[in-house]
């Protein structure tokens, strides 16, 4: 069956505007409650990111929860990352998180995660959707859920980071410089280095409800640049909205992308003989990390774009390490699902393995030319993947790349969008494919 509410990453859309209201919110979270108290008990956390309309969403979320009997325990503002671990910590049966990662603060959405940290089966999705479409009851008084607050919820989850690490890392002498994007990640991601010993400068770490994601963090790595070169900094590590991303950037101000910290982590297990099979990308991962892992004997798979198919590769071939050129990274050895405080330990200690910077190490793959350009078509509007004109199109330019490129074109999981993508061997040729593709989707889409 098709799905009505659920997207490849939760339920995601504009505040105030179906499904992302108040009284979806509540009959969610009647819901989820329900769902899982059908199949035993419901023990729930709940989590957000800093955006405003967070705090209207919780409580209705925990209205819709108690009124099912769901016992629930309140994290606050918390990476979407942490809320996987605290669900397996707690034995929740459930995680909740309020968020819309990389978004503007005027979206915003929900997130779920099993009691194995894990993102729910397509079945239980399911479930939910059609108790949400069906009317809402109320349990008996004396079984109504109960809501707590769990105070030393950062303290856990800094530990928890720590711990991806040997005991006897220490990152002093390390200069670095956080964006933390105005986000969940803002009181969190500086404890955890500066722990390790770090010397941490940091940007992006004011949240207002509003300015998440604006002008900070992964989505913009500008300010973060001139911060590095400014501060004279080893480094820069951007975060998105969420936490689960994370890009950085070199001495230099370099923008170092998902794709080639992938290949600086992969790389640095096999060298120490525990990579444990192959690397999972998505359609979307850059030819050159194809090509560096192949280089050097490391099997190679792309899924479908969205960390869940990546997380399905890896599953089904018994792998640990994946990621998107987003920044989402998979560290499956040390956590259930993408976490950027995590991935970007992993990176800071196989650099000082190796005694190389940041700019030596992602050396270790050629980026090929790639142009993304992604064009909107109107919410409610049918998505012109299938119109002739464009499909031409795209034939049209995989014959004139040949062997020398490729050509995707995809929807957004999140966003009435059409991504057009072109990678080749020649940058300027890319460019160009690239862009009269998009002006024909924008042709089609009226």
């Amino acid at each position: 069956m098709e799905k009505r509410y659920f997207g490849t990453d939760g339920i995601r859309g504009r505040v105030g505007s179906a499904p992302i209201t108040p009284e979806f919110m509540l009959k969610l979270g009647w819901a989820v409650g329900t769902a899982f108290r059908n199949h035993g008990a419901c023990r729930v956390v709940i989590g957000k990111d800093t955006r405003i309309s967070g705090y209207m969403f919780e409580s209705s979320l925990e209205a819709g929860l108690s009124a099912a009997g769901a016992q629930v325990q309140l994290l606050g503002p918390m990476p979407t990352p942490a809320i996987a671990y605290l669900t397996r910590t707690f034995m929740a049966d459930v995680g909740i998180v309020i968020s819309a990662s990389h978004n503007p603060f005027y979206d915003n959405g929900i997130k779920f995660f099993s009691a194995a940290g894990s993102k729910l089966p397509d079945s239980l999705e399911l479930e939910i959707e059609r108790l949400v479409d069906g009317p809402m009851g109320v349990v008996d008084s004396a079984e109504l859920g109960k809501v707590s607050r769990v105070e030393d919820a950062p303290g856990r989850y800094i530990e928890f980071c720590k711990s991806s690490v040997p005991t006897s890392t220490s990152f002093k002498g390390l200069k670095l410089v956080l964006d933390c994007a105005h986000g969940a990640t803002y009181k969190v991601a500086p404890s955890v280095f500066r722990e390790l010993g770090a010397e941490v400068s940091v940007i992006g770490a004011s949240p207002d409800g509003l300015n998440i994601n604006a002008g900070h963090g992964s989505t913009d790595m500008a300010a973060l640049s001139a911060a590095v070169v400014r501060e004279g900094a080893d480094l820069g590590i951007a975060f998105d909205g969420d936490g689960d991303r994370v890009l950085m950037v070199d001495h230099q101000g370099g923008e170092v992308d998902g794709d080639e910290l992938l290949c600086i982590i992969a790389l640095d297990l096999q060298a120490r003989g525990l990579l444990n099979g192959g690397v999972a990308g998505t359609l979307m991962s850059n030819l050159g990390l194809e090509l560096a892992l192949k280089e050097r004997d490391v099997p190679f798979v792309r899924a479908k774009v969205g960390d869940r198919y990546v997380m399905a590769e890896l599953s089904e071939r018994g792998w640990l390490v994946g990621g998107e050129s987003s920044g989402h990274i998979l560290c499956l050895q040390h956590t259930s699902t993408g976490d950027g405080i995590i991935a970007a330990l992993q990176v800071l200690k196989a650099l000082q393995r190796n005694d190389q910077s940041l700019a030596e190490a992602r050396r270790c793959m050629q980026k090929c030319p790639q142009k993304l350009i992604n064009v909107r078509y109107a919410a409610g509007q049918s998505a012109p993947l299938e119109n002739p004109a464009v499909k031409q199109a795209v034939l049209d330019a995989e014959a004139r790349l040949a062997d020398a490129g490729r050509v995707l074109l995809r929807l957004s999981g999140t966003e009435p969008l059409v991504r057009v993508m072109v990678e080749g061997q020649d940058a300027t040729q890319v460019q160009r494919e690239a862009e009269a593709l998009a002006a024909v989707v924008t042709e089609a889409c009226g």
